[in-house]
C-alpha cells in the first residue's frame, strides 16, 4: 500500500528523541513539559467523589454545565468581562486539541496564518494539515518580543489568522499592553481571526498582569482563546481544556468538536466545577511556579549558562555562549551523556532550526529533583 503524508516533513519530535535519550543515560528529565510532583489531593479526591456519586456517562458535548458556568465567573472575576457559558465555551481534551479544532475551524487550502517563532510544535503542523500557508516571523532575541512592523509587512488579502502565545512557550516571555494595542491597531477594520494560546495563564510572575485577549470584547469577538487544565492545575495526563470564543466562532468550533471529541471526561469536569469555586485553588499557582523559577536561577547561578529570564510558564531559557560553540541540539544531547541531564534545545521550536546557543529547561519540578539536575551541571 502507497500513502500520500498528510505531513510529509513531520517526524520524530524532540521532546521523543531526548527523552529517549534521557532514559538510556539515566539522565534527570528537565526537557519535556510535565510535573513530577503531585497535584492537588484535593481535587483527586473531589474526582473519585463524582465517579462515587454516578457521574461516570457523557456529559454535555459542550462541557459540563456547572464547569462552564465557574468559568465565566472567573472570567469575570479575573478579567471584568461577561462571557455566556452556553454560547461562548467549550470544554475540549487538552489545550492542544482546542488550538488544533480552532485552526481547522477557520482555515481553508491557500488561507494564511501569521505565527511566532520559537513555537509551540504544533502549530505549523496543524496548519498544514488543514491546507493552509503559515508565515513565520521569529521573536526578536534575546527578549523574545514581537516585532509589528514585520507583521504589518506580511498581511495579504489571504491573511486568515493571527496566532499569538502568553506566557510563551518556550521562552517564558509574555505580551504587554501595547503589544494588544498594537494587535488591535492590525487587525481592526479587517477579517483576521486571532488564536491566542493563553494555556499557561495563571502560570504568570513577578506581578506581572496577564494581557489575555479576553479583557477586550473587540478582540474576544474576532478570537479563539485556548487553555489547559492539565498545565495549570498539574495534571498533564487529563488531557483537559477549554477554548472561549466569540459567538459565532463557537459556533463553528462546535461544528468541528462534535464529530471529534463530542465530549470530555465527565468525573474530572465535575470535580473542576467545584474546585474553581475557590480563587485561592488558581490564583497562588504563579508564586508556588515562581519559587522553583527562582530555584533553579539560583543552583544554576554557580555555572556559566546565562538566563533569559522567564515571566510566566514552566520553562526558562539559558545561553551556553560561553561554554561552548557547539551547535544547541549537540550540545544539549552532550549533556544527556555526560552530565545525565536532559534539556531541549531551543532551535527545535524554528522550522529553519535558528541557533541562538539556548537551551530550554523545564522547571516545574520537586525541589529534590532540581537540586540534583544543578548538581550534576556544577562542572558546566
Amino acid at each position: 500500500m502507497i500513502l500520500k503524508s498528510k505531513l510529509p516533513s513531520v517526524g520524530t519530535t524532540i521532546f521523543t528523541e531526548m527523552s529517549v535519550l534521557a532514559a538510556q543515560y539515566g539522565a534527570i528529565n528537565l526537557g519535556q513539559g510535565f510535573p513530577d510532583f503531585e497535584m492537588d489531593p484535593a481535587l483527586t479526591q473531589m474526582v473519585s467523589q463524582a465517579m462515587a456519586d454516578g457521574f461516570n456517562q457523557y456529559t454535555h458535548a459542550n462541557g459540563y454545565p456547572a464547569l462552564r458556568e465557574a468559568l465565566a465567573a472567573k472570567v469575570q472575576s479575573l478579567y471584568q468581562q461577561s462571557i455566556n457559558p452556553d454560547t461562548q465555551i467549550t470544554i475540549s481534551p487538552g489545550g492542544t486539541y482546542a488550538i488544533y479544532t480552532a485552526i481547522t475551524t477557520l482555515i481553508h487550502p491557500g488561507d494564511e496564518v501569521i505565527l511566532f517563532e520559537p513555537a509551540y510544535d504544533s502549530y505549523i503542523p496543524n496548519i498544514e494539515i488543514n491546507g493552509g500557508v503559515p508565515l513565520r516571523i521569529n521573536l526578536t532575541f534575546p527578549n523574545y518580543n514581537i516585532p509589528w512592523d514585520e507583521v504589518r509587512s506580511k498581511i495579504t488579502p489571504r491573511t486568515k489568522m493571527i496566532m499569538i502565545n502568553s506566557p510563551h512557550n518556550p521562552t517564558g516571555a509574555v505580551i504587554s499592553e501595547q503589544d494588544i494595542i498594537e494587535l488591535k491597531s492590525i487587525v481592526t477594520g479587517t477579517d483576521i481571526v486571532i488564536l491566542s494560546d493563553e494555556v499557561y495563564e495563571h502560570l504568570i510572575f513577578e506581578d506581572k498582569a496577564h494581557q489575555s485577549i479576553l479583557k477586550h470584547p473587540e478582540l474576544l469577538a474576532r478570537s479563539f482563546v485556548c487553555f489547559s487544565f492539565g498545565k495549570t492545575m498539574h495534571c498533564t495526563g487529563w488531557k483537559l481544556g477549554y477554548c472561549i470564543a466569540g459567538e459565532s466562532l463557537m459556533k463553528e468550533y462546535r461544528k468541528v468538536h462534535q464529530f471529534n471529541a463530542f465530549t470530555c471526561d465527565t468525573p474530572k469536569q465535575v470535580a473542576l466545577a467545584a474546585y474553581l469555586t475557590e480563587n485561592k485553588n488558581y490564583l497562588n499557582l504563579g508564586q508556588q511556579m515562581q519559587q522553583k523559577r527562582d530555584l533553579l536561577r539560583q543552583l544554576l547561578s554557580a555555572t556559566k549558562l546565562e538566563c533569559i529570564p522567564s515571566y510566566g510558564s514552566y520553562f526558562e531559557c539559558y545561553s551556553f555562549s560561553k561554554i561552548s560553540n557547539e551547535n544547541d541540539k549537540a550540545f544539549a544531547i552532550r549533556l544527556v551523556k555526560e552530565y545525565g541531564v536532559a534539556t531541549i534545545p531551543v532551535s527545535a521550536f524554528y522550522q529553519d532550526q535558528t541557533d541562538h546557543g539556548v537551551i530550554r529547561f523545564c522547571f516545574a519540578k520537586k525541589e529534590e529533583t532540581l537540586r540534583a539536575a544543578a548538581e550534576r551541571l556544577k562542572g558546566l
